[in-house]
């Protein structure tokens, strides 16, 4: 490879970073917001609004460049799918986030990548070495231990909130992988918010508040994080390859730490710190893992036995 070919791969991987960056901060900032909003508000209509505010900007992006055919769903069973596993995953964080500092929750959430990697071999017959498997269950153990069940302690709602949002995050990571075989990017983020937004506002309705004048920057913030990080981590992704920018995924714990003392005063305990170190050191090595086997994959079928 040229010294010019090298400098622009690692400037392409540079702006993939700096991307991933972004989107984390961006998304650690919406849910800083949910937090605010749970707080004064029912979570299955914070979970509505979170739907209902982020389409304006997805629609206002399709307009721009006029693709409105993009937005038509071919699968529609696994659009629906999606959209219950969409309310799980949403509703299920925002309950953590009422009760848990935001550092907590994405401890505990941290979980989901390894989850994926759990679910790909019976859902799409992905090949899942003794290592990596190791790995799940090390970082699964990190998260039993934040929970910390036994029988004098109860697990409590927020814990269990984030641990559902982790498992339908992975869910619909197995499912968008199908997707992606017949449906637009633009289709499947458009249905997805449409089916939280009536789905998750239609449970609501008996318990829906008013929402305050005061509020509605919030909501609309919301909206805007959300659009920034979902355009941002697209970015991320087409500049640099999954292995590169995975791990950076994992800086949302310093901003989860950086918010809730900043505007909470809170900290989670050593417990929290042992699990979340737990479960990011299984993440970051199934990472390493993925990019290894990648890696020695490339070589063999570029070595010249390969072709004898």
């Amino acid at each position: 490879m040229s010294l010019a070919s090298t400098t622009t791969l690692r400037a392409e991987r540079l702006r993939g970073i700096l991307a991933m960056l972004v989107a984390v901060a961006a998304f650690a900032a919406m849910d800083a917001v949910l937090k605010i909003l749970v707080a004064d508000y029912p979570p299955m209509q914070v979970t509505a609004l979170r739907g209902a505010a982020s389409l304006p900007f997805v629609l206002a992006s399709v307009a721009l460049w006029g693709r409105w055919s993009d937005l038509r769903p071919v699968r529609i069973g696994l659009h629906l799918a999606r959209g219950v596993l969409g309310i799980v995953m949403v509703a299920g964080f925002v309950y953590a986030v009422r009760s848990l500092s935001l550092a907590s929750a994405y401890s505990i959430f941290f979980v989901a990548p390894l989850l994926v990697t759990a679910f790909a071999v019976p859902m799409l017959g992905e090949r899942v070495d003794w290592q990596r498997w190791v790995a799940i269950v090390a970082g699964l153990g990190g998260v039993l231990a934040m929970l910390r069940p036994s029988a004098g302690t109860l697990v409590t709602l927020g814990a269990l909130g984030a641990l559902a949002s982790a498992l339908a995050y992975a869910l619909s990571a197995i499912s968008v992988r199908i997707l992606t075989r017949t449906d637009t990017t633009a289709s499947m983020v458009f249905w997805f918010l449409v089916l939280l937004t009536l789905s998750a506002g239609a449970l609501s309705l008996a318990d829906w508040v008013t929402v305050r004048p005061r509020d509605w920057l919030w909501i609309v913030a919301l909206g805007g994080l959300g659009s920034v990080g979902q355009h941002f981590i697209t970015e991320a992704f087409r500049h640099a390859p999954a292995s590169v920018i995975a791990p950076f995924e994992y800086t949302a714990l310093l901003w989860g730490l950086a918010i809730d003392w900043a505007f909470w005063h809170v900290l989670p305990g050593a417990r929290t710190f042992l699990g979340a170190g737990i479960v990011i050191s299984a993440g970051l090595y199934l990472i390493w893992r993925e990019r290894r086997l990648h890696q020695e994959l490339a070589a063999s079928i570029e070595s010249p036995a390969s072709i004898h």
